[in-house]
């Protein structure tokens, strides 16, 4: 696209205006509750505004910080794939993101073709009459979007971080949680009662028989495999995951499931090991594909074959399939408009061809050398916490800092770009664009298998709102879309760029030294680099973690689960500590000004404060609390906040105000 460069520039010279500009405090009072004080709740002090006046937009389950960055991130990838769509001489991927833009907004020929798509998939499965089809189902459907109750997919061998590997593990169910299964708690029974609502209803647009009946059927099988399913804490810890079979050992582990059909059926026919991430469950899992009937079995395949492609079907599918994952699970009222979806659509099967795109328009590269910059600082923080820890021995200090030295980082976009040169996408093909986007992925990653793993790769488009640490190949990652205020500021002060995107920075850096990153060591292998005293003594304040953070109740009798959320946790206390630190020496030993009747201290802890800014609907709230690894955000805020001393010095906290932690109970771990 020809405006490209015109784009690139224009932001050069807002940026260069800038420079020249003094620096504004990156901090936004308009959203400020000065009724409470910053010493009792800096998450209500620096955010209570916002929360009393700002509703939750009907077509989503929370709103805060991130997703209104998230929100200007799919406006922008609009801009880029309708002028992609509209451009009739477009070649190559400019082409294939406008063509799959286009599919999805065509409702006219996705209401025309009614059934059709899905009808080859669903007599694919009236083809299974034994159990060892239902095995090699279950092998064949692996490249289709949507769980099924093993699955297996490349990844990089966690013993061998320089070459890829198969690893296979549980899954397979459609509410949030193992737990919406097995507890009968109010909110779950209703989950169940939706969930069977939705599945009489897919079986009736189908013309299945005894619709009701079938979907009772399915959700007593997934009950079956929620209670065999290891839990969301147990899956967290890497050494009990790893577990390298080869076939026979699989086989005798779960003699109702044959291995050798799932794996030839999946395109891994000729691996010898598998890493498992669950054996106990492959072993249930065995058991049920040989008890349960097979009419069962193919009423559970047909439910999650047509759950997983709703919203490519009809309308009729598609409301269904709204009022059952946001409606009834979300609380979500209202469905987000049909270009929103189109374009997480297109990020999902052409996300780099369009990330290419939004960076040549949003990402200037001062940009990325003023992250580098941040991280540098942040790196050498870390670095002398490591030095000034007095609850580690030398010996594993040592190898702390040579992990640390061996961090790789990426900022903004990858530097080699996915070819899709493979792919074909037709403008008037929304479920076919599907099909060959996932069988395009997946065989994109089965050519890989035992090849030498690719350190260029990333794990994020470039307009995603994110960051990662990925413990396999050691590296922090930044994608450019988390890049703008309020995580970070070119026209601030530094110290809310290290409040902000520091903290991001630093929370990314300790996940390579939380309770799961730390049993990877400087090449990314499961290592356990620790002495058994040091991994001892960390356990024991991590443990006081958990006990800080199970005491936080986001909703009534529901609390955050201290062991789920602990890695993220862990990352939050050590990222605002470093960055922090990472603040004075971005310094150089001078003071801070005081800018908006603020210190450069007390403007680092609000711009921390600011960005965990959020709603979340109670039905969403549940299922975070039951599946997602982080915090609520209110509690991300106050529960790093107030283990760190600077805080305290800051504001003049004291004894008797409700942030307060005697020093003795503040948590210090890196």
């Amino acid at each position: 696209m020809k405006h490209f460069k015109l784009a690139a520039l224009t932001g050069a010279l807002l940026l260069a205006l800038q420079a020249h500009a003094a620096p504004v405090s990156g901090i936004d009072f308009t959203n400020f509750d000065k009724s409470v004080r910053v010493q009792d709740d800096i998450y209500l002090h620096t955010n209570g505004t916002w929360v009393k006046n700002t509703a939750i937009p009907d077509d989503k389950p929370y709103w805060g910080a991130f997703f209104e960055l998230r929100e200007e991130s799919l406006k922008r990838s609009r801009k880029i794939l309708e002028a992609a769509a509209a451009n009739k001489s477009a070649t190559g991927d400019e082409r294939k993101i406008g063509d799959f833009y286009t599919s999805y907004m065509d409702e006219v020929t996705i209401e025309k073709r009614g059934t059709t798509p899905v009808k080859p998939l669903l007599a694919r499965i009236d083809q299974i009459n034994t159990p060892a089809d239902v095995v090699r189902y279950m092998g064949e459907v692996q490249p289709n979007p949507g769980p099924q109750p093993m699955n297996i997919s490349v990844e990089i061998n966690p013993k061998d971080s320089t070459h890829y590997f198969p690893g296979a593990g549980q899954g397979g169910l459609a509410l949030p949680d193992r737990d919406y299964y097995l507890i009968d708690d109010a909110r779950f029974v209703a989950a169940r009662t939706a969930y069977q609502t939705y599945l009489t209803r897919l079986f009736t647009l189908t013309g299945e028989k005894d619709a009701e009946a079938q979907a009772r059927a399915v959700i007593a099988l997934e009950t079956a495999l929620a209670k065999a399913q290891w839990s969301k804490v147990e899956n967290r810890d890497p050494l009990k995951t790893y577990n390298k079979l080869n076939v026979a050992a699989l086989q005798k582990l779960s003699p109702g499931f044959d291995w050798a059909v799932f794996l030839e059926a999946s395109g891994f026919g000729k691996v010898a090991e598998v890493d498992l991430a669950q054996p106990s469950y492959a072993t249930e899992l065995g058991k049920l594909i040989q008890s349960q009937p097979v009419a069962v079995w193919r009423a559970y395949f047909k439910a999650h074959q047509l759950d997983a492609v709703a919203r490519l079907l009809p309308k009729d599918f598609s409301d269904a399939s709204f009022q059952f994952h946001s409606v009834a699970l979300s609380g979500t009222p209202k469905e987000p408009p049909r270009w929103q979806r189109a374009v997480t659509a297109a990020d999902w099967g052409l996300g780099e061809a369009v990330g290419k795109e939004y960076v040549a328009q949003y990402f200037p590269a001062e940009y990325k050398a003023r992250m580098q910059e941040l991280v540098g600082n942040l790196m050498k923080a870390y670095a002398q916490s490591i030095e000034q820890l007095t609850w580690m021995t030398p010996e594993t200090k040592k190898a702390a800092e040579n992990k640390l030295a061996h961090y790789a980082l990426k900022i903004g976009y990858p530097d080699k770009w996915r070819d899709y040169s493979a792919l074909e996408i037709k403008p008037d093909d929304l479920f076919g664009n599907y099909q060959r986007a996932a069988q395009f992925e997946y065989k994109r990653e089965l050519a890989r298998l035992n090849e030498p793993v690719d350190r260029t790769e990333w794990g994020m488009t470039p307009q995603t709102v994110n960051a990662y640490y990925n413990p396999a190949q050691n590296e922090i990652v930044f994608p450019a879309a988390i890049l703008q205020p309020p995580f970070f500021n070119m026209a601030a002060d530094d110290a809310a760029n290290y409040g902000a995107i520091g903290a991001v920075i630093g929370h990314e850096i300790s996940h390579g030294f939380d309770d799961q990153g730390s049993h990877f060591d400087a090449v990314g292998n499961l290592n356990d680099w620790w002495t058994p005293e040091d991994r001892q003594r960390f356990t024991a304040l991590t443990d006081k973690l958990v006990a800080q953070y199970n005491a936080y109740e986001p909703l009534p009798g529901q609390h955050v689960n201290g062991q789920l959320t602990l890695g993220e946790n862990i990352a939050d206390n050590s990222g605002l500590q470093v960055a922090y630190k990472a603040y004075h020496l971005a310094l150089g030993g001078k003071t801070a000004p005081v800018i908006d009747g603020l210190t450069g201290d007390q403007r680092f802890f609000l711009a921390f404060a600011q960005v965990w800014r959020g709603k979340v609907r109670d039905a969403y709230q549940l299922q975070l609390i039951k599946s997602d690894p982080h915090s609520p955000g209110r509690y991300r805020a106050i529960g790093a906040t107030e283990n760190n001393d600077a805080f305290y010095s800051a504001f003049d906290v004291k004894p008797t105000d409700k942030m307060y932690k005697a020093p003795e109970q503040r948590i210090h771990i890196w």
